[in-house]
């Protein structure tokens, strides 16, 4: 008498099996119970990292080049527009529980692709990781334009080198490559830990950039004084994409989860850091389109007058964190590579030719796509609206399958993945035809 094997989603097959078999199969289910008690256990115990470290690399995932394109995401939807910045938030914050949810039920998930992966198989955790690694693609390109457009900024007159009467510097396409040469060293590393250290600093520039720009707008006579749009309706899928890009942390969220040593801290953590990124970011939009109203562009640095100290530390701010992070953004990607190599070949100078080929190729795109926050959008409505909004839903909804009850939880689960497709189809239209119309 046998009963076929359930994973949660598959029918099962009841043959009425006996009274003694019954009891056998409630033993065995008991045993199986308790190994997983004890290894969910197990897995918990690994964590070291406290609570308010772990706040501290929750929000140093949470910062990034975002901050700088919020007042430009504000601009073109208006004021009322700065509701859809929180319920982005919560949302998201509201998907990261479910990420750990889905971790909890199985003590060998420990990444964003092993989720997919238990939920979907092999071809699931494939398509993640492709995703992910694109998503990581493109923020490095957008790391590299964002140097380019500052530096022209700042030193817009500026020749590098001068070679047989030909000028090497002051266009946006030259800083360009000098960054992607200074960058190059530590592409070239197999040991990233210094470079991690000094990009955990994405905290505190995060705060420097702020209260710079709040010092160029209240005491270097930039003022507060624009008063802007309430709606503006066609600008609204651009401004939901740059929300949905300031909250693409997700695939870090079970690193940070297995890393604690209190793992039932982890949804304090999260609110922690999500309640005081979403105060960063909309301090940041109201500060900036206050200062500089719909003529505020895709980074408000590029606004801020150079003249000025606090405007050159906000630049320098923002220039410095992109540098430390690009080799940390690319590494799955090459790993992924290099892993893939027959071990022949898996040798030293074939793996400097795929660092150097894949930062060649995210200049040529840099160069090519010189559109930071059209760039940005189409990664926020197509790359992190699946990863933050849709991927948490459709494989929490995949491994728990019909567990969950009839309650408010998969009306509201469903309610995210409506608001999550429509992110994607209409930012990502409008994302492609803007960077179209531009090129």
């Amino acid at each position: 008498m046998e009963v076929e094997p359930c994973d949660g989603f598959s029918l099962v097959k009841l043959l009425l099996p006996d009274k003694k078999h019954q009891e056998n199969e409630v033993i065995k289910a008991k045993q199986e119970a308790d190994e997983e008690i004890y290894a969910s256990h197990h897995h918990k115990s690994i964590g070291t990292t406290g609570f308010f470290k772990a706040c501290f690399n929750g929000l140093n995932a949470l910062s990034g080049v975002g901050l700088v394109s919020v007042p430009y995401a504000l601009s073109k939807g208006g004021w009322l527009s700065l509701i859809l910045l929180f319920i982005i938030s919560v949302v998201t914050w509201y998907t990261g529980l479910l990420i750990r949810r889905c971790m909890d039920l199985n003590s060998s998930i420990k990444t964003y692709p092993d989720i997919a992966e238990h939920a979907f198989g092999y071809k699931g955790r494939m398509a993640v990781s492709i995703l992910l690694h694109l998503e990581l693609y493109l923020v490095a390109t957008g790391f590299l334009i964002s140097e380019g457009d500052n530096l022209h900024n700042l030193l817009p007159d500026m020749v590098v080198l001068e070679v047989a009467g030909l000028k090497i510097g002051g266009s946006k396409q030259s800083f360009v490559v000098i960054i992607a040469l200074i960058i190059l060293p530590s592409v070239w590393l197999d040991d990233l830990s210094i470079v991690s250290y000094i990009s955990v600093s994405g905290v505190l520039a995060s705060f420097i950039v702020i209260g710079s720009t709040a010092w160029a707008g209240a005491v270097d006579g930039v003022g507060f004084h624009r008063r802007g749009v309430l709606v503006s309706l066609a600008g609204l899928p651009t401004t939901v994409s740059l929300y949905t890009f300031c909250y693409c942390a997700h695939p870090v969220f079970p690193t940070l989860y297995t890393s604690m040593k209190h793992k039932h801290q982890f949804s304090q953590v999260l609110l922690l850091c999500f309640v005081i990124s979403t105060i960063g970011y909309a301090s940041m939009a109201v500060m900036g389109y206050l200062m500089f109203g719909s003529s505020v562009k895709s980074q408000v640095t590029l606004n801020l007058p150079i003249e000025k100290l606090s405007s050159r530390i906000a630049i320098c701010t923002t220039l410095i964190n992109p540098i430390t992070k690009y080799a940390l953004m690319i590494t799955p990607i090459r790993a992924a590579f290099e892993n893939g190599l027959p071990r022949r070949y898996n040798k030293g100078p074939i793996r400097l030719l795929i660092r150097t080929t894949l930062l060649i190729s995210t200049v040529i795109v840099a160069l090519v796509f010189p559109f930071f926050g059209y760039l940005m959008a189409l990664v926020g409505a197509f790359l992190s609206a699946i990863a933050s909004m849709l991927l948490p839903c459709i494989c929490y909804l995949k491994i728990f399958g019909n567990n969950q009850g009839l309650g408010y939880e998969p009306v509201i689960i469903m309610g995210i993945l409506l608001f999550g497709i429509s992110v994607v189809v209409v930012g990502t239209y409008t994302s492609l035809a803007q960077i179209i119309q531009r090129l």
